[in-house]
């Protein structure tokens, strides 16, 4: 018992002991330290950068990588450097590498370090799609929010994604949040509005409103939605007008109108109006099969219809007159619940013996180039008549049917009445055209045409508006109007000096013929004067005929030739004695007679009333006198025509009278000298009384 615990003790010794021992031994090898904790690293740090520093308490201390992940690492001296940049995603494990270095010392014992390195991720990768492009059919009038899919991008950063779609390609489809690509439909789609669309998806690993510091990385991609047509519509009669009740769109039909004649089975499909009977499926892309069938009014069965084509025939004919009402159905043979109703009415009526015809076969009108639209078609090239149409239906006792409506086939550049004038409706490019004109009565549908023909006529002596007048053509216009003004006024200058000429030629040339002889006897001046009339007196007595002078010779004027006498001029006579056409009065020198009554009327004073009786029961007198007191002055009174004048002379034998002035401040001289003539044939035939005109 006592060896026993003197054996544990001795154990115990010599394991305290041993442990001084090792202890002593080890000690002196701990020449080589790093730090405990990880060293940094930033992902795609610069190359070169210091990772760590090993610490030594030896000299001549040897270091060597014994470990060199991806050999990013190296040393340079007692310091471990990196020699290529780090990529976080290409790590094989962790962002954790460890490296390790081998302290060597002579005489110790070696030693290796462990440095932990912990690479740090930073943002340098892109988002990216699964691929550019996605497609989705989507059915219209699907409803509001539901999903039609999600389209999601990746980031090797594994950053939180943002998303977002375009907005100026996209109003029907939303996000459901911006970092879930999930698309919802936010407004109804109708395949008749658009069937097709495309809009733009962005992804971003930094958030679209927030600013930040850290670089941002952006990825698109394109979004094709296809709409499929539903059948959501039932058939469609044909024509019919579209309006939209709601989000519904319907479009209705007025139905059809046909014509047979009574007791007249029609061959064939009826002609309807405003045409053949007709429905399609109200959903475009669809064009479901639609089937026909008359539900009403066919209770004698005239009609029949085909269930394929909408044709509507006779099986016998109708014996009684008036409107026939067929309701008809249409329906897809597919959906039995998408079907339509319209009504055909068919007017039964006696049979029309004459159709309309033209009163002639061809027309043909005329329009200017520069006709505007409204303006008539003329009749023909010279006048301005309006061209008008007209069509008799032999059915009228006068011809005229008020039920034919013109119609215009073949030509957009004319309208027609209907009346059956015609109108332009657009100015006319071409030298001519050709249409054809149809009457219709529409009471029974019968129809006659026509053809007319239209030639463009050039405007004459009127320039086009559009073109305007040229420099060029006003001063050719002024060039002539200026030549004309100096031709003018050229012969206006030569007709005044020949005019000149002739006055003074004929004053010399018949000066003779101008001078009166001068009384010897006569006490004062006196007026004389020479009647042409006195030269036929001789024959007058015997009865022959009397000369009148030409009553286109007036008295103009008196001339005053003051202390001498008075001349009375006239207007232009022709000379008795030579014959020439003078300006003036003169006395003949050849003829006796004249120069007698001269003398006589010199040697005493007097007054001279003349009287005459004018072809158009109208009277003229003129008085002329002389003052005693200056007989130089010589006074030519004009009486007028509604005043009388008594005459009375007390020395001679008295003489009276009614006289009446002609309205004329002129007196035709050859009346003076026939008045004269006819005052000395009273006093040689005269009753007794002696009445003297003076």
């Amino acid at each position: 018992m006592e060896n026993k615990h003197r054996l544990k003790y001795f154990s115990i010794v010599l394991c305290i002991l041993l442990i001084v021992s090792i202890g002593n031994v080890c000690l002196p090898q701990k020449f080589c330290t790093v730090p405990p904790e990880p060293v940094t690293v930033i992902e795609n740090g610069t190359v070169g950068v210091l990772v760590a520093t090993v610490n030594t308490t030896e000299k001549d201390v040897l270091l060597a990588l014994t470990e060199n992940p991806q050999d990013a690492f190296e040393l340079k001296g007692f310091e471990l450097i990196l020699r290529k940049a780090l990529d976080f995603e290409a790590l094989i494990s962790e962002n954790l590498l460890t490296v390790r270095i081998r302290c060597i010392k002579t005489g110790l014992k070696p030693v290796t370090l462990p440095i932990i390195v912990h690479v740090v991720d930073i943002n340098d990768n892109p988002p990216t799609f699964s691929r550019s492009e996605f497609v989705f059919d989507v059915d219209e009038l699907m409803a509001i929010n539901a999903s039609i899919g999600i389209v999601e991008a990746s980031d090797q950063d594994s950053d939180l994604l943002y998303y977002s779609l375009d907005t100026s390609t996209n109003k029907y489809f939303r996000l459901q949040t911006d970092n879930y690509p999930n698309i919802l439909i936010q407004k109804l789609v109708d395949y008749d509005v658009v069937q097709k669309m495309t809009m733009l998806l962005y992804v971003q690993d930094t958030s679209f409103q927030a600013a930040s510091s850290k670089p941002s990385f952006t990825a698109t991609a394109t979004i094709t939605i296809n709409v499929r047509d539903i059948d959501n519509r039932p058939p469609w009669f044909q024509p019919c007008t579209k309006t939209t009740v709601g989000m519904a769109k319907i479009c209705y039909n007025l139905g059809y109108r046909a014509r047979v004649n009574l007791t007249e089975k029609q061959e064939g499909p009826l002609i309807l109006q405003p045409g053949p009977l007709f429905a399609r499926d109200g959903d475009k892309n669809r064009n479901d099969h639609i089937s026909y069938k008359i539900l009403r009014g066919n209770e004698d069965s005239i009609f029949q219809i085909d269930e394929k084509t909408g044709n509507i025939t006779m099986t016998k004919a109708a014996d009684i007159a008036g409107p026939m009402t067929l309701t008809i159905l249409a329906f897809q043979v597919s959906n039995l619940d998408q079907f339509a109703i319209t009504s055909v009415i068919i007017e039964v009526m006696k049979k029309s013996r004459n159709p309309p015809r033209f009163e002639r076969e061809r027309y043909e009108g005329y329009i200017y180039s520069n006709s505007g639209p409204d303006s008539m078609v003329l009749r023909d090239r010279t006048s301005n008549r309006p061209l008008r149409v007209k069509a008799r239906d032999e059915d009228f006792a006068n011809g005229v049917n008020p039920d034919i409506r013109y119609e215009v086939q073949y030509s957009s550049y004319v309208n027609v009445t209907t009346d059956g004038f015609i109108l332009l409706k657009k100015t006319v490019r071409t030298d001519s055209f050709a249409l054809q004109l149809r009457a219709v009565d529409v009471a029974t549908g019968e129809s006659g045409t026509t053809a007319l023909s239209v030639q463009v006529l050039p405007v004459v002596g009127i320039q086009a508006p559009a073109e305007g007048y040229r420099a060029g053509d006003l001063a050719l216009l002024g060039f002539v109007m200026a030549a004309l003004l100096v031709l003018c006024l050229i012969v206006i200058g030569f007709l005044i000096s020949r005019l000149k000429k002739v006055n003074t030629s004929t004053f010399k040339c018949f000066s003779p013929c101008l001078e009166f002889p001068q009384p010897t006897r006569q006490p004062r001046d006196s007026m004389q004067f020479t009647n042409d009339g006195f030269q036929n007196e001789a024959e007058a007595s015997r009865g022959g005929a009397r000369h009148v002078p030409d009553r286109d010779c007036r008295l103009d004027l008196v001339h005053v030739v003051p202390r001498s006498r008075a001349v009375i001029w006239e207007r232009p006579r022709h000379c008795s004695s030579c014959g020439h056409r003078l300006l003036t009065n003169h006395s003949l020198t050849s003829n006796p007679a004249v120069h007698a009554m001269s003398s006589k009327n010199t040697e005493k004073k007097r007054s001279i009333l003349i009287k005459e009786k004018r072809r158009d029961d109208r009277q003229k007198s003129v008085w002329f006198k002389e003052k005693e007191e200056d007989s130089s002055e010589v006074h030519v009174d004009i009486i007028p025509a509604t005043m009388d004048i008594m005459l009375e002379n007390g020395q001679d034998e008295g003489t009276q009278g009614s006289l009446s002035v002609p309205r004329e401040s002129h007196m035709d001289l050859g009346d003076l000298t026939e008045m004269l003539t006819q005052g000395r044939l009273s006093q040689q035939t005269g009753d007794g009384k002696g009445n003297t005109d003076e």
